[in-house]
C-alpha cells in the first residue's frame, strides 16, 4: 500500500532488528510472557491454578489472534483488555485465571521496559561496532601528520589517527553510559492499581511475604534480577528519561564525527565512502556530497530534540498515575531507538569506509607549517643570543606581511624567507626549510594514539569480543 504514512525510520533508516523490537509481535508475545510468568507465580505461591492452565497459555504465546482483539477494542476501547479477552478466547482454561490481579501496566510497563532494555543491548552492540571500525583507523594513520584547527583555524598539528582517538573518546563515555544502565535494569513487577499491591494481598489472603515473593518470580522468570521496589501505577518516568538522555548522547558524538568528515570532505583530505553508480547531485554529476554524514547529523538532530519529551513527561505526571504520558511515549520512546540505530549503522560505515588522501593533506600542511614553525625558529634565534621580545614581534610582524600575500594576492606563502632576511634570527633560507618536517610538530600524537588504544579500547573491546565483527547494511 503506498496511500498511506509510513515512517522514514522503517521504510529507510533503522535496521530489521531494532524494528522488530517495537513491533506489535514483539509487544504483544511479551504481553503474554508476563501473564504466563504471573499465572505461573501465582500458581507457586497457592493460588487454585492449574499446570494445565499454564501450559495451554505457553502454548499460544507466539499465534496471537490480532483480528479478535482488534475487534474487541472497538467495543470496549482499552487494548489490554482486548488482548485479555483475545487471548481467553484461545485458551478456554486459562481464560478465567489471565491477568488475575493485575492492572494493565502490569504488562504494558513491564513490557516497555523489556524492550527498551533489549533495544539498549543492541545499541551497545553497534558502539561496539563503531569504535572498532575507528580503532582500526586510527592506528593506520596514527602517524600521519595534519594540521590541527581550532575554531576552524589551522592550529598546531596532530595526526589524522590522532583526531580519530576524539571520536572514539566520546563513544566510550557513551558506551559506559549504556552499560551503567544495563546494569540497573529492573522491572516495575506487580504492583497493582496504584502500587500498594492490595489486591494481590487480597488474593493472598493478607500475606505480604507473598507478595513481595510474586515480584521477585515475576521478575526472575523474565529475565531480571530486580524491580523497582516502589512505584505508582506505573515505573518512574524518569527512566524512559534517562534512557533517551543516553540516546542523546550518542546522538551529539555521532553529530561531532559527522561534522568533522563533512568539513574533512570540503578539504578534500577525507572522504566518506561513494560508491561507483552514486550520483551526488541531479544536477552537478562531478558533485560528492557528502550525504551520509549528513543523514547523521541529520538523525542526530531528532535524537536531540525528541530527548525533551520523556524529560517534560516525567515532570508532569500526577500522583500515581495519569495517561497523558502514553501517546507520547509510544512515539518518542521507539523513534529515538530507531533513529539511533540508523544514525550507528550509518556512522560504522561511514567509519569502515573513509577515504584519505595524504597528498592532499601533505600539500595543505606545507601552506601553513612555516606559521607553525615559528616559536621553534624564535626559540632557536634566542639561544643564539636573540631577545625572546623584539624576535616575537618581528615574527608576528612577518607573519601579518606573509598572510596578507596570500589572502589578498594568491601569492606563496614566504614568511621563510622573510625570516631568513632579518640577520636578527641568525639562519639561512635553507636551514629553514630543513626544518620544515611534518612529523617533528605532531608533539605526541602517534605515542597517545598507540597508548590510548593499547590501555583504554582494547580491554574493552576484548572484554565484548563476541559482540563484535559484524557488517552492516544501509538502505539508501
Amino acid at each position: 500500500m503506498k496511500d498511506t504514512y509510513e515512517s522514514p525510520l522503517n521504510s529507510r533508516y533503522a535496521s530489521k532488528e531494532m524494528q522488530y523490537l517495537f513491533s506489535p509481535n514483539k509487544k504483544f508475545t511479551t504481553w503474554r510472557k508476563l501473564w504466563v510468568a504471573l499465572a505461573e507465580s501465582e500458581m507457586e505461591l497457592g493460588l487454585d491454578i492449574k499446570q494445565e492452565q499454564i501450559d495451554e497459555m505457553r502454548e499460544h504465546i507466539e499465534d496471537i489472534n490480532y483480528d479478535v482483539a482488534e475487534k474487541r477494542e472497538k467495543e470496549v476501547r482499552h487494548d489490554v483488555m482486548s488482548h485479555v479477552y483475545a487471548y481467553g478466547v484461545e485458551c478456554p482454561k486459562a481464560k478465567p485465571i489471565i491477568h488475575l490481579g493485575a492492572t494493565s501496566c502490569y504488562v504494558g510497563d513491564n513490557t516497555d521496559i523489556i524492550i527498551m532494555t533489549e533495544a539498549m543491548e543492541l545499541i551497545h552492540k553497534r558502539l561496539l561496532n563503531v569504535i572498532l571500525a575507528l580503532t582500526d583507523f586510527a592506528e593506520k594513520y596514527k602517524a600521519l601528520p595534519t594540521l590541527g584547527f581550532t575554531h576552524f583555524q589551522p592550529a598546531q598539528p596532530v595526526t589524522v589517527g590522532k583526531r580519530a582517538t576524539l571520536w572514539i573518546q566520546d563513544l566510550l563515555m557513551d558506551l559506559e553510559c549504556v552499560e551503567e544502565e544495563l546494569a540497573k535494569a529492573k522491572l516495575l513487577g506487580s504492583k497493582g492499581t496504584t502500587g500498594t499491591q492490595a489486591s494481590f494481598l487480597e488474593l493472598f489472603s493478607g500475606d505480604h511475604e507473598k507478595c513481595r515473593m510474586l515480584d521477585k518470580k515475576i521478575a526472575e522468570k523474565m529475565g531480571y534480577k530486580d524491580t523497582f521496589r516502589v512505584s505508582g501505577q506505573t515505573y518512574p518516568r524518569k527512566l524512559d528519561y534517562r534512557m533517551l538522555a543516553i540516546l542523546s548522547g550518542i546522538a551529539q558524538s555521532a553529530f561531532k564525527f559527522s561534522n568533522d568528515i563533512r568539513l574533512l570532505q570540503h578539504l578534500k583530505q577525507v572522504e566518506e565512502p561513494f560508491e561507483k553508480k552514486q550520483i551526488g547531485s541531479s544536477a552537478m554529476a562531478y558533485k560528492r556530497n557528502p550525504m551520509r554524514s549528513e543523514r547523521i547529523s541529520s538523525l542526530a538532530r531528532y535524537v536531540i530534540c525528541d530527548s525533551i519529551n520523556p524529560a517534560i513527561t516525567a515532570a508532569t505526571q500526577w500522583f500515581e498515575r495519569t495517561l497523558d504520558d502514553s501517546a507520547n511515549k509510544r512515539i518518542s520512546v521507539p523513534e529515538a531507538f530507531l533513529a539511533v540505530d540508523a544514525i550507528l549503522c550509518l556512522y560504522q560505515n561511514v567509519a569502515s569506509g573513509l577515504v584519505v588522501y595524504p597528498k592532499v593533506i601533505e600539500k595543505q600542511f606545507m601552506q601553513e607549517i612555516p606559521f607553525m614553525a615559528t616559536e621553534n625558529i624564535m626559540m632557536d634565534a634566542v639561544k643564539r643570543g636573540g631577545d625572546r621580545q623584539e624576535l616575537h614581534e618581528k615574527i608576528r610582524t612577518y607573519s601579518m606581511e606573509a598572510a596578507r600575500k596570500v589572502k589578498e594576492f594568491g601569492e606563496e606563502n614566504n614568511l621563510l624567507e622573510l625570516i631568513a632576511n632579518d640577520s636578527e634570527f641568525g639562519t639561512t633560507l635553507e636551514e629553514l626549510r630543513s626544518i620544515m618536517k611534518p612529523e617533528n610538530y605532531v608533539g605526541r600524537s602517534k605515542e597517545q594514539v598507540e597508548e590510548f588504544i593499547e590501555e583504554v579500547v582494547k580491554p574493552i573491546l576484548e572484554k565484548s569480543k563476541a559482540e563484535i565483527g559484524e557488517e552492516v547494511e544501509i538502505n539508501v
